[in-house]
């Protein structure tokens, strides 16, 4: 291994200190999408959230640059969902691990809505100050905790659930650094509370896992954020613990609908058409899911 690789290496391990600065990462390409003529959301405050560092880590992590159409469909895919499940009478919204999430910001809200961000203290200290002279589009509470802390956020989400007649639960860019028996676990935790209705989440197939392990693991493992969760039966796996399918979409295919992807992969877009998951492939999507205990009643 070059002198100079090995310096690249070391230079991005010390830009991602703790998984928190993946949320640097997200905000800079809706930063960078939010900038285009044609953009297919506008996020006013990511560049501000990113920082310089935001970019700084953007640009140390290759595998990551190729593949900004990614980020950029999960944030236009999850907007969507957001909006159709507030429109079918959602009246609560629980984000976990937020991040830098700036969507009680940006997006066109009904005021009554409440919104809970669910983060650790740094992150939400340091989004909580950058934004302090902003406001909200509707009732924004931010919660600071560590939902590795099980009874923490099991006291939580009990406060929330008897506080909600119909909650959607988002954990974006957030089960991937889970272990499958971390994401079971969670899983079973929001299931308990019959109020939150739908959890929204973004999921990776073992093929591109493999991959994400392959050309962007070391740096996050460096800093304590190893990924780990893709379930080789896709969506399914949450049937067991308390939810149901009921759709998905995937990154690819919206990034090609939308002419997000370079060349060569829009000639793939062409070939298959198709959200469903592929286990084998690297094939990532957005999944809606509902309480077992809710779609009973």
């Amino acid at each position: 291994m070059s002198f100079a690789v090995c310096e690249l290496q070391f230079q991005v391990m010390t830009l991602i200190r703790n998984i928190s600065d993946t949320a640097l990462l997200a905000a800079i390409y809706r930063a960078r999408e939010s900038e285009r003529e044609d953009p297919l959301f506008r996020d006013p405050f990511a560049r501000r959230l990113a920082g310089e560092r935001g970019e700084q880590i953007a640009r140390s992590l290759t595998f990551s640059e190729k593949n900004a159409w990614a980020w950029f469909a999960r944030t236009y895919v999850f907007d969507q969902f957001i909006n159709e499940q507030i429109a079918a009478g959602c009246d609560v919204v629980v984000n976990l691990a937020a991040g830098l999430d700036a969507r009680p910001y940006r997006l066109t809200l009904p005021p009554a809505l409440k919104w809970i961000e669910v983060d650790l203290p740094e992150i939400t200290d340091y989004k909580e100050e950058l934004l302090k002279d902003e406001q909200p589009r509707c009732a924004l509470e931010r919660v600071r905790l560590d939902l590795a802390d099980v009874a923490a956020r099991r006291d939580l989400f009990s406060r929330l659930g008897a506080n909600t007649r119909q909650a959607l639960i988002i954990s974006e860019g957030l089960i991937i650094y889970f272990t499958t028996e971390a994401v079971g676990e969670l899983a079973k935790d929001l299931s308990q509370q019959s109020s939150f209705k739908y959890w929204l989440l973004d999921l990776a197939s073992p093929g591109l896992l493999k991959m994400m392990q392959k050309k962007m693991g070391q740096p996050l493992a460096q800093a304590s954020a190893p990924l780990k969760f893709a379930p080789p039966e896709g969506p399914e796996f949450f049937k067991a613990h308390g939810w149901l399918t009921r759709e998905v979409r995937s990154m690819f295919q919206t990034a090609g609908s939308l002419k997000r992807l370079p060349l060569m992969l829009s000639f793939f877009y062409r070939l298959q058409k198709s959200d469903a998951f592929q286990a084998n492939r690297p094939w990532s999507g957005a999944c809606l899911l509902e309480n077992v205990s809710s779609a009973n009643n």
